[in-house]
Formats: C-alpha cells, structure tokens, sequence
C-alpha cells in the first residue's frame, strides 16, 4: 500500500515542499520545491498566497498526511513569530483539507533521517540524497528539508504529535 506524505518545512518568505511516496520500505520522490512570497506584500496577502500554494499543492497531489517541522528558535524572536505565520496557514490549509497533520521537531527529524539527533544540516541533506536515490540535493534547503520532514514521518509511521 502505497502512503503519499508531503513534508512542509514551514517558513514566511520560504516554505519548502516535499512530497513522497512511500511503499513498504522505499521511496518515490513526486515533486519537490519552495513556495514564496514577495517580501513588498502586506502580511495578510503574503499569507494568502502561501494558504492558496499549499492547497493547490494539496489538490493536485492528494497526500494522506502533511508532516510539518515544529517551530525552532535561537534567539530571534521577530523571526519565529513570522515562520509561525507561516507554519500555521500550513496547519490550517491541510485541516481544512481534512488531511492529518503530524509534527516533528527538528532533532526527531535528524534522528530518523541520519539516525544521530545532532547531525548536522549538511548530513542530513546528504541522507535525503542517498534515500531518495537522487542525483543531487535539492535546492534550497528548504526543499531538502521538507524532503527530511516527510521522511521522517514514513520512518515514524505517524507515532509522534498528531493534531487535527
């Protein structure tokens, strides 16, 4: 049986996408890339173009789960506030889908995509490489991010946050 996931490494300016399918123990790579959005916008447009991306992205490709990075931050506030924006319109388009949302902080991530939770970015892209049998990474990191994302959760089977 065959589960389709897309990972959402959620950003403001940058939201990366990654969807696969995922059968027994192998991977199919569908389609992979960024969503953005002109930094010139008012917020509330900027938002809308993001809600209107991921649910065209949604229909064409119908996943059973959206796998979502959880929010993490260092010391920059004003940032966070701006990806939350964004990681909750992703939360919002895919309830609103109907499709189960699950969560996975980025330490839940690195474990299950390299199996050491401290592994580094660039490890962690190499992974994505290697598991989806690509020639390249994908480009930006948010791409390849949201490619670990939805990893993640096919390495997971779903066992972590779930919120609908």
């Amino acid at each position: 049986m065959v589960m389709r996931i897309i990972g959402i490494d959620p950003g403001f300016a940058i939201t990366g996408f990654g969807i696969l399918d995922y059968t027994g123990n192998k991977f199919s790579m569908v389609d992979v890339g960024v969503l953005r959005t002109a930094a010139d916008i008012e917020l509330s447009k900027r938002l809308l173009i993001l809600f209107d991306a991921i649910e065209e992205l949604l229909e064409k490709y119908r996943p059973e789960v959206m796998a979502v990075e959880e929010l993490f931050f260092n010391t920059n506030v004003k940032t966070a506030i701006k990806v939350g924006h964004g990681r909750g319109v992703a939360l919002l388009t895919a309830a609103k889908a109907g499709i189960d949302v699950y969560e996975y902080t980025p330490l839940q991530v690195k474990q299950a995509v390299v199996g050491y939770g401290r592994a580094k970015k660039e490890q962690v892209q190499q992974m994505v490489k290697v598991l989806l049998n690509l020639e390249k990474i994908p480009k930006p990191d948010d791409a390849a991010d949201a490619l670990a994302v939805a990893i993640c959760h096919a390495h997971s089977s779903g066992t972590y946050k779930f919120c609908r």
